[in-house]
């Protein structure tokens, strides 16, 4: 079910991207000088659908930077409890051994004076 509705939205998403692509296939100049309009310092031509393709997975790269950063709290959070959780539990494990060595258990039947236990 989850495939047919990944190929329903995913479908429909490429069309109209395709569609953007052969729509806008004009070049542009992409100019990073802002002092000189006839001869610029740095600049690259390309389609414009490329301009817009490299700007929106910048875009996507930089939100995920952003996220990734904000869920560091988290990360760290989860860090330190693994840890405590380890040594709570070598803690655990000394104290049954040190346990089995003070008082081994014995499959004896205790009798008390309400009966046996």
């Amino acid at each position: 079910m989850r495939r047919f509705f990944r190929w329903l939205v995913g479908v429909p998403v490429a069309a109209f991207v395709i569609a953007f692509a052969v729509a806008n296939r004009q070049w542009v100049t992409l100019s990073l000088d802002p002092f000189s309009r006839d001869a610029p310092f740095a600049s690259i031509d390309m389609p414009l659908w490329l301009l817009l393709f490299i700007g929106g997975f910048i875009g996507l790269l930089v939100g995920w930077f952003g996220s990734w950063l904000a869920q560091g709290k988290w990360r760290k959070a989860a860090r330190d409890s693994r840890s405590e959780v380890a040594q709570l539990q070598r803690e655990l494990a000394d104290l049954r051994t040190s346990n089995q060595r003070i008082a081994p258990p014995s499959n004896d039947a205790t009798i008390f004076p309400g009966g046996l236990i």
